[in-house]
């Protein structure tokens, strides 16, 4: 199935059952446990998928941090280091793709001015 509402398009999406059921407030930690659940090996999601439902419930809560007129749409929206894909689902809630996390012990090569 491809109906997805932005131009990503991930036929395996709806293989996977949806992670979590909210219920009436959008739950940050249950998304971090998401997000969690499918990291590992040196690799984290990229990708945050919610239904309309679930969309709203974001948009709705970074409304509630940000104030509403910072938060008219999800497009180009990036939340817990996701980029967040709204799916023509009434109800979905799932991570996907995935992108190299670097370990936290290798020096990055930058040298700071003292």
């Amino acid at each position: 199935m491809k109906s997805i509402v932005s131009k990503h398009a991930f036929p395996e999406l709806f293989s996977n059952p949806t992670s979590h059921k909210f219920v009436g407030d959008w739950d940050s930690l249950a998304v971090a446990r998401i997000i969690k659940e499918n990291s590992g090996a040196g690799n984290s999601p990229a990708f945050l998928f919610l239904g309309r439902s679930e969309a709203e419930l974001l948009r709705v809560h970074l409304g509630n941090a940000y104030g509403e007129e910072a938060v008219p749409t999800l497009n180009q929206i990036y939340y817990m280091g996701l980029k967040v894909v709204t799916i023509d689902a009434e109800s979905y809630i799932c991570t996907g793709g995935s992108k190299s996390v670097r370990p936290q012990n290798r020096p990055s090569g930058l040298k700071l001015a003292s």
